[in-house]
């Protein structure tokens, strides 16, 4: 599968996209509390989403997926199956990975919310993550690199002592919600494809207190950190654009 490049009105589908992936992620955080299901939560961010006309998650019956969120907590790293079993206690963390499909377009983003009180090792972890991501996005430039975005990932999160997982990545995004480049949340600067005007990319570090292996739980979804740290997954897609300018975040609420 080659990039492709979206035209402005692509680029525009995907922000009005964006907003509601936003909204989405607005609203569940809002409703992020001890003793609330993952389902409860996924149920409100169907709603939410369905609500915007012509707009449906992503996610649902994406390789046969059966929820409208990832919800992961604690060590689970992404792919987390909502379920009114997986009731939500404090001290938790929890990251919500959500898509919305508008106009035959996707767009995608992540965040990572705390339950209640939490750690102040997982308030690091939480923190680090997201300036790991606004890190990775400042690099995301025409006639850069894939391989910069991953090395300011990577420089952020190992510079903290912590390690991001290698076996998941970032991605292409548009007509298709899993498109190349593969957007690793490591590497070389000056490495990997180069981007240019007109590409879309999610970029997602997800960083483990621990050390970076992974495994995968039974129901053939979840994966988790395989010693059992806490991990943190933080995600935003952006559109390259004209001249080496800053990238446009596309999955914010403006």
């Amino acid at each position: 599968m080659s990039v492709t490049i979206k035209s402005a009105r692509e680029i525009e589908t995907m922000a009005a996209a964006g907003r509601i992936v936003a909204g989405t992620l607005a609203l569940v955080r809002r409703h992020v509390r001890p003793g609330v299901s993952t389902a409860d939560l996924d149920r409100i961010a169907e709603d939410f989403i369905r609500s915007h006309p012509g707009a449906r998650p992503s996610f649902k019956g994406l390789y046969d997926f059966p929820a409208t969120l990832c919800t992961s907590i604690n060590a689970e790293i992404v792919h987390g199956i909502p379920s009114p079993r997986r009731v939500l206690a404090a001290g938790e963390i929890l990251s919500v990975d959500v898509g919305v499909a508008l106009e035959g377009l996707h767009a995608d983003s992540a965040a990572t919310f705390p339950v209640g009180d939490i750690s102040a090792e997982a308030e690091r972890l939480l923190r680090v993550t997201q300036e790991a991501l606004v890190a990775g996005v400042a690099q995301a430039r025409a006639g850069n690199h894939v391989g910069d975005i991953g090395h300011a990932v990577q420089q952020v999160a190992e510079g903290a002592g912590y390690s991001v997982v290698r076996e998941l990545v970032g991605h292409g995004i548009g007509t298709s919600f899993h498109e190349e480049p593969q957007v690793p949340n490591f590497g070389k600067p000056q490495r990997g494809p180069r981007l240019t005007p007109g590409m879309t990319i999610a970029i997602e570090p997800m960083v483990n207190a621990g050390a970076p292996e992974i495994r995968t739980l039974e129901d053939k979804w979840t994966v988790v950190t395989a010693d059992g740290s806490l991990s943190a997954h933080f995600e935003h897609t952006v559109a390259i654009q004209e001249n080496g300018a800053p990238p446009r975040i596309l999955t914010t609420s403006g």
